[in-house]
Order: C-alpha cells, then structure tokens, then sequence
C-alpha cells in the first residue's frame, strides 16, 4: 500500500517506510526530523518539468502525462519504491503545500498502475 504525505507532518508508525519523492530538501526540516528511509531525489519531476507546471491546476493532466514519460525513461528511479511497496506500507513524502495536485500524488498513480499490473521494472542493457 502506498500513502502520499506533507514532511511537515508529524511521522507516525503507521507511515510504513518513508521516501522523499521532492529535488529540493524541504525548508526548515532536519533529516532526523523526517525520519526518513531515504531521499529519491531521481524520481522527482526535472526541474525543467517542475518549473513549468508550477502548480497550475490547468496543467494538471499535461504534468503527468509529461511526468509518467519521464518515468517510464528512468525505472531505476522508482524501482525501489515498487519493490519496499510490494512488501508492505510505504509514504510517499512531499514538501508542497498543493495536497491534491503535486508529484507525490502523480507518482503515486504511476506506482499503482504498476502494482495492478505487477509490471517490473525493465533492466537497461549492459554495455
């Protein structure tokens, strides 16, 4: 089961393993404050992608449209994310004050649909 939650609230033990899905360090946090079982820095939306939805509900499908083609091109990035989601509870943790419409929840659906189709990640070729 994967839940999608704000850093600045509270940690709970019910969070299962939490990941900061977020580029940018969340403002005035601490990492022992997080608690955290690691920042996924890489499975953040690029800043160009970021800067460009700037949270404009307008933009919302175009953002993830964008954002799952993004993901798609890197598994590396959210194979863990599937793999700690498959052998329990995980948090998806967000610094956005959007609680509706930001990456946290984008990704989210992405792992989802990739949970229901038990899809593994592919591997890229050795070179």
């Amino acid at each position: 089961m994967i839940e999608v939650k704000r850093v600045y609230d509270p940690p709970s033990s019910a969070d299962g393993a939490r990941f900061l899905v977020d580029r940018l360090w969340p403002r005035g946090l601490s990492k022992a404050s997080l608690k955290l079982d690691a920042w996924l820095k890489d499975v953040a939306p690029t800043n160009d992608l970021r800067h460009w939805y700037s949270h404009d509900p307008a933009k919302w499908d175009e953002f993830r449209r964008r954002y799952f083609a993004d993901l798609d091109r890197n598994p590396e990035s959210w194979a863990p994310l599937l793999a700690a989601a498959r052998k329990g509870r995980i948090t998806l943790l967000f610094s956005s004050r959007e609680p509706k419409l930001n990456n946290a929840v984008a990704l989210k659906q992405y792992l989802d649909s990739k949970l229901k189709t038990k899809t593994q990640p592919a591997s890229k070729p050795h070179r």
